[in-house]
């Protein structure tokens, strides 16, 4: 991990609760503190005025609010797109946001049933009413709560706080509860606990920042649920903090940003091919879509939680090998095999 600088998020978290709102009355642009607050924009490009504010807003001094040489680790998942696009950081704020029933939930409990079996506890908080999907995640967590107060007691009942996942419906951000609990994390000393948020409603979608301040946001794209081509995770609108320059090794960076460049253009080309027919696509746009093709194939995932339903069985892909095959794609080396070849087959030989 080289050195890098970021904001310092569970600061603003802390100081500014409701980010968004604040950021609009200091003449902020909230899609601005919210691409900060991920990475996809680098504290190195933004404005200095931005970053003033920014500390004002949160009554801290820039020392306070910019972290240098900060070490911000990955929770390796072995889910391919979720790993390149929105891996999760360790100790950060992870938000999924999805429509209602195109498969976040159960990419939740594909991740929650890896990491279990790498010492990981799982804690799930939501109110007492059901959702659609939510079932598929509640059978592979270790504790279910209702209230915050269950929630810190089944916390603190863990003796590695750094190995606790808690998974947090969106309701207990909107009421505030969510940071009464942090509040209560910190006065006990607690490390920063890696937190998931999601939405069971799907209304999240439609929001600007239904989170708040992020350091991971997995986005799903219903274009690619709607396909069959699962875990729908979308490779464009995904981010992470991890993703800054330098923040992850070289070959990870690198690939990531060249597939999610070919991916955004081959989702372009896929519409236009549509629009206008095959026929009247440019030759080198025509080789571009089939690279583009063949990587989305290979992002698709057969997962171990589906194994009853699908009757494929489960892989977890290392994310070097997932860098290397990505790479292999890009380079052509599979372009004698079809997209269909490399669907749901997690990784190459």
């Amino acid at each position: 991990m080289k050195d890098h600088l970021r904001l310092n998020v569970s600061l603003l978290r802390k100081r500014v609760p409701n980010l968004t709102s604040a950021a609009k009355t200091v003449g902020l642009r909230p899609a601005t503190v919210s691409n900060l607050c991920t990475g996809k924009i680098s504290v190195g490009r933004a404005e200095v005025k931005t970053i003033v504010t920014l500390a004002n807003l949160a009554n801290c001094t820039l020392d306070e609010l910019i972290i240098q040489g900060g070490k911000v680790s990955m929770i390796e998942t072995g889910i391919k797109p979720l790993d390149l696009f929105a891996p999760i950081v360790q100790g950060g704020t992870n938000g999924f946001v999805a429509r209602s029933q195109i498969g976040q939930f159960v990419v939740l409990a594909e991740m929650t049933q890896v990491l279990k079996e790498k010492g990981y506890h799982a804690i799930l908080i939501t109110p007492d009413q059901t959702y659609p999907g939510l079932s598929d995640l509640e059978g592979f967590v270790d504790a279910k709560c209702h209230t915050i107060g269950d929630a810190f007691a089944e916390v603190s009942l863990v003796g590695d706080k750094e190995s606790i996942l808690l998974y947090v419906d969106r309701s207990f951000i909107v009421s505030g509860e969510l940071y009464e609990l942090r509040e209560r994390f910190e006065a006990e000393g607690y490390p920063d606990i890696t937190t998931i948020l999601f939405d069971p409603s799907g209304e999240a979608v439609d929001e600007d920042d239904p989170f708040g301040p992020l350091d991971t946001l997995c986005y799903f794209d219903i274009d690619l649920a709607t396909r069959g081509m699962y875990p729908a995770i979308h490779p464009v609108q995904s981010t992470s903090i991890l993703l800054e320059d330098e923040a992850l090794d070289a070959s990870h960076a690198a690939t990531h940003k060249k597939a999610k460049k070919v991916l955004r253009r081959y989702k372009e080309i896929r519409v236009l091919m549509n629009t206008i027919g095959k026929d009247k696509i440019p030759d080198a746009d025509l080789e571009l879509f089939e690279i583009g093709e063949r990587l989305e194939a290979y992002l698709s995932q057969p997962f171990y939680v589906a194994e009853e339903f699908t009757k494929v069985k489960g892989q977890s892909v290392p994310v070097q090998q997932t860098i290397g095959d990505i790479q292999n794609i890009l380079q052509g080396n599979y372009n004698h095999l079809d997209p269909k070849d490399l669907t749901y087959k997690g990784q190459l030989n």
